[in-house]
Formats: C-alpha cells, sequence, structure tokens
C-alpha cells in the first residue's frame, strides 16, 4: 500500500486564497508586499521558526546565528528541533542541499545562491557533513537542451557553488549523469515502489502530456535525502538524519520523501525553508534566470550591478521629493531595502536605513545607492574566489571520496 501522505491537494498547494501560486516551478504573489508567508505557514503544514529556536541554536553552537535567521528570511521548518537534539546528543546528521530546477544557462544569480549561503553558516557552526546535489538531468527534461550541454552548464554553476566557501574536507557534490551508485538507484526505485501515479500528480501537478522523465524525477531529488545513497561517506548506515536547508517552494519533493522515509527504514528528512529573494521588479515574483533584468548574476559587473538596481528595482518611495519628506518611504515593498535585509551585515545600521527611509528623511535614490554597495560587495567578493576555482579544485569537491567524517 501507498503511504498516507502529509499535504494538501495540487489545488490547495499551488495557490492561496489571495491568489498566490507556490510550486517547484511557478511563484507569483497577488500583494505587492509579496508571499503571505504566515499564510503559507497554515497552507502548507510548517511550523514558525521562532526565538526560542534561534536561542537554543545559538546557544548550543556558542555562534550568533545567522542575519538571514536572526531577520526571518529562514522562517519555517519541519523538525529543526529534532536536529538540535541529535547535536546536542552527538548523534551524526548531515546537509543535503541542491541548486532546484538544473543548471542556469548563465551563471548562477543572487536567488539562486541563498540557501547556499545560509548551508555555509549551518556547516560551520554544525561542523557536518554537507552533500550538494546538481540536478542536470532536471535540466536537461524540462528544457530544450542536448546532455552535453546540460553537464557542461552544470559544471560552471558548481563552480560558482563553491565560490561560496564550502571546505572541501566536509563536502561532496556531484551531478545526477556521473554519479548513480547501486545504493542510490536502490532508494530511487523504492520511493517509486511506494508513491503512486495519483500522488505524484496530486503533489506536483504532471499532467498527461508530460514526458515519463517528470513524473520519474522527483524520486532522484528525494534520494540523497538518505544517507544511505552515499556508502563512500556514511558506510550504508541508514540511521543518519538529514537537514534540508531549501526554499519553500521545494517543500513538495520533500514532503513525498517525508512520507516515505520510513519505508526505506530512514528518518525522516528535517527542513528549514527560506523565503524568496523577490525581483528587481516587485515582491510579487521571485528573481527568475530566465529574466535577464529581474536577477543580479553572479557574472555581473559593479557597472551592471549598479544600472540593474537604478533601472528596475521597484522603489517604495513617493513621486516627488516633497512628498516623500512627508510620508516617508514604505520599506515593505521596497527591492532596495529588502536587498539590504538578505545582504547586509550589521543590524544596526539596517535599522536605522529603515528609520531614516520610513520618515522621509532617506531618499530612493540614496537607498539605491547603499543597495548597489552591499550587493557590489557581496558579487565582488564571490567573483574573486570564483576566479581562483580550477578544474583542479572542481574535481577535489566532486571525486567520490570519504569526507573527514568517521561513521
Amino acid at each position: 500500500m501507498a503511504p498516507d501522505l502529509e499535504r494538501k491537494s495540487s489545488q490547495e498547494s499551488s495557490s492561496s486564497e489571495k491568489g498566490d501560486i507556490i510550486t517547484p516551478w511557478d511563484v507569483s504573489a497577488e500583494a505587492p508586499t509579496g508571499v503571505d508567508y504566515d499564510k503559507l505557514i497554515v497552507r502548507f503544514g510548517v511550523k514558525k521558526v521562532n526565538n526560542d529556536l534561534i536561542d537554543r541554536l545559538e546557544r548550543l553552537t556558542g555562534k550568533k546565528a545567522h542575519p538571514m535567521l536572526r531577520r526571518g528570511m529562514f522562517f519555517a521548518h519541519r523538525d529543526f528541533g529534532l536536529i538540535l537534539d541529535r547535536y546536542e546528543k552527538g548523534e551524526p546528521f548531515f546537509l543535503y542541499t541542491d541548486k532546484g530546477r538544473g543548471p542556469s544557462s548563465r551563471s548562477l544569480h543572487l536567488g539562486h545562491l541563498l540557501p547556499f549561503f545560509f548551508t555555509k553558516y549551518l556547516q560551520e557552526s554544525l561542523d557536518v557533513p554537507l552533500i550538494i546535489q546538481m540536478t542536470d538531468d532536471e535540466k536537461f527534461i524540462w528544457k530544450d537542451l542536448t546532455v552535453e550541454e546540460s553537464k557542461r552548464m552544470t559544471k560552471e554553476n558548481i563552480k560558482d557553488i563553491i565560490s561560496v566557501g564550502f571546505d572541501p574536507e566536509k563536502t561532496f557534490i556531484f551531478q545526477d549523469f556521473e554519479y548513480m551508485c547501486p545504493p542510490f538507484y536502490e532508494n530511487i526505485v523504492q520511493i517509486w515502489k511506494y508513491v503512486t501515479g495519483n500522488q505524484a500528480r496530486s503533489i506536483f501537478g504532471f499532467i498527461g502530456e508530460d514526458s515519463m522523465g517528470k513524473a520519474a524525477f522527483p524520486a532522484i531529488e528525494a534520494a540523497p535525502c538518505f544517507a544511505s545513497s552515499f556508502p563512500h561517506i556514511f558506510k550504508g548506515r541508514k540511521d543518519i538524519a538529514c537537514l534540508i536547508p531549501c526554499g519553500i517552494d521545494q517543500d513538495p519533493y520533500f514532503r513525498m520523501c517525508r512520507d516515505v522515509a520510513s519505508k526505506l527504514g530512514s528518518p525522516k528528512p528535517s527542513l528549514i525553508y527560506s523565503k524568496f529573494l523577490p525581483a528587481l521588479q516587485g515582491a510579487q515574483t521571485k528573481m527568475a534566470a530566465s529574466d535577464a533584468n529581474s536577477c543580479i548574476y553572479l557574472s555581473d559587473t559593479p557597472k551592471q550591478i549598479k544600472n540593474k538596481i537604478n533601472k528596475y528595482a521597484f522603489s517604495g518611495g513617493q513621486p516627488t521629493i516633497d512628498e516623500h519628506r512627508e510620508k516617508g518611504g514604505d520599506c515593505e515593498i521596497d527591492i532596495s531595502y529588502q536587498y539590504l535585509t538578505y545582504f547586509m551585515e550589521d543590524d544596526q545600521r539596517l535599522e536605522e536605513i529603515k528609520k531614516s527611509y520610513s520618515s522621509g528623511e532617506l531618499l530612493t535614490g540614496e537607498l539605491k545607492a547603499i543597495a548597489i554597495e552591499e550587493v557590489t560587495r557581496v558579487i565582488t567578493a564571490m567573483q574573486s574566489r570564483r576566479a581562483l576555482i580550477s578544474d583542479s579544485v572542481l574535481a577535489e569537491f566532486m571525486s567520490v571520496r570519504p569526507l573527514k567524517y568517521s561513521f
């Protein structure tokens, strides 16, 4: 018998009462402030990340929580407390994340990189193995690409990810076309067996005209949740838990995975979910590689970053300077301010900017200049690291090998 799945129907999980659409393929919001995340917590059946959980993480690790966690950018979870229980008891677990939707034809953009920034913090704070899956097969199935094109783009995207600053002794990165050992495939087949076609259509919305590869793929993204998929690291153990930092739009994959975990003799994966980095044009959509003007890419020059933010970043300011001085700006819809909440490290300065802009003291152009400075700082630092990543460094991260941990 198929397991009872912890999910809503496809209609319930794809659109909210206000018209928000959240799926692994599409994200759009009706309100100018973006997705209603409080409603999303209820609709998806996840739990809010509260101050008690953040305080406990800081207490256990002895490190200050990441700015994205303190400010609510990572806002919801499934069983994150159980991972902290394991950490406190000295029981093993690992991190798993992926570059959803396969490789990008250009370099990665900031929206792609958010989960990796946070994952780096988790890797350093918790000192656990990290698995990163690159779904080049998914991109081949969904897009008009050859296998070789998809594989080539994936290699370049992996270099982008390495430039976040991961530790090669603790990190294994693989692309699906090149890693499919017998235990990994066995887990895929078991997931296929335990999830029916009707359940897959309910979760993902597949239709009869879709290729059979689309219906088969979710099991491939789910398999890395199980330690037994990586015998070179975990020595065949099934009892090692998994924590997945990812965007909330990826939840359907991992709800399915949690439903079948007991059938595979493994713990349910735990998850911690991020909000979406909004497109330059406004919070009603997220950054999308299909629209170059909605994104800040890792390959963008300082001049391009400046031009994009000045030209496209949606403003919460007033139509005239006099009106802005009188009424102030709206930080809830201003994209320049929203980007600062993700990338500015100084909490006090961020609060000062918010008060100054909201009061009308700080003008839109001045706020954009601050955002340009911060985003450029992040991008140029990554570009410097990216320039040092050779093919031999790439091979080190992707080689099938034990990591520094003993299991």
